[in-house]
């Protein structure tokens, strides 16, 4: 699929309302416990069982700055540690958080063990399919990063017969692959960047604002960005579809459009981007 057709998917899903897109950590313990608790009251209403056990359990990675990571001492922090937090109070629920691969995560979701995921999720052909997205509660560009030395790669389309490293199954990994590129998988954004570094990929594809914030970490990285896709893609919190999930939905996008109106949102978002990514202008 070239970069139109990508982004001309994204806008008609968008039109259709289809893009409606890291507390504490779980020990490998509560990984199980949230795995039981979760599947037991999957079948008539989840946000009824959320609520009788009082958690909200969200899946996410744990390793990607600025969106969800460990800091200095070793607590999970993040963009979307805080806004699922505060949707998970908003519902007048404790946020439980499960971390682990990407991938894992929709395998996760898809078994019933977690109530959403919240980790920069941008919708795809094929995740439309077996999800059901919030409202968007954030905004951002795919960047393309090469090495400060690469004159070869300029744009998304010099990508045909080069390497790039992304998460398997990610947006990153479906447009590199669109342009002809071969992915080599990864799980974090630091692992990703050392491969470009080293020059065993020629180039990545990321957020943005998440190469910014290393940036700001890492002065001297030698990668510069080169592409940005023009269009916006909505960062949304998937559901499993099924009737089952139709009033969490329904709670998460009340509570998005709620932390939008009294500001919540751009706080958060100007904590970890410094800017506010929360609104699409």
């Amino acid at each position: 699929m070239k970069r139109k057709n990508f982004i001309s998917l994204m806008a008609v899903l968008a039109a259709a309302g289809a893009l409606s897109a890291c507390g504490s950590s779980s020990s490998a313990a509560g990984a199980s416990s949230a795995a039981s608790t979760a599947a037991s009251g999957e079948a008539a209403d989840r946000l009824e069982a959320a609520r009788q056990r009082g958690t909200l359990i969200v899946a996410l990675e744990g390793a990607w700055s600025p969106w969800c990571y460990h800091d200095d001492t070793d607590t999970l922090v993040g963009y979307d540690v805080e806004v699922s937090r505060a949707i998970a109070e908003h519902l007048g629920l404790e946020p439980e958080y499960v971390e682990g691969e990407w991938d894992g995560l929709f395998a996760g979701l898809d078994a019933g063990r977690y109530d959403i995921v919240c980790n920069g999720v941008e919708v795809t052909e094929e995740r439309a399919k077996s999800y059901d997205f919030s409202e968007p509660y954030a905004y951002i560009h795919t960047a393309l990063a090469v090495r400060s030395d690469n004159t070869d790669i300029t744009s998304f389309e010099d990508l045909a017969g080069k390497t790039t490293a992304n998460s398997i199954a990610s947006t990153y990994m479906t447009l590199a692959e669109s342009y002809g590129a071969e992915v080599l998988g990864v799980d974090t954004l630091d692992e990703t960047i050392q491969m470009l570094l080293a020059g065993r990929v020629d180039a990545t594809l990321n957020a943005d604002v998440s190469f910014y914030d290393y940036l700001n970490v890492h002065p001297d990285a030698a990668f510069k960005l080169v592409a940005e896709t023009p269009d916006a893609s909505h960062v949304c919190i998937p559901v499993r579809k099924g009737g089952e999930s139709d009033t969490l939905l329904a709670a998460i996008n009340e509570a998005i459009d709620a932390l939008r109106a009294d500001g919540t949102l751009a706080e958060i978002s100007e904590k970890y981007f410094g800017s506010d990514i929360s609104s699409e202008e």
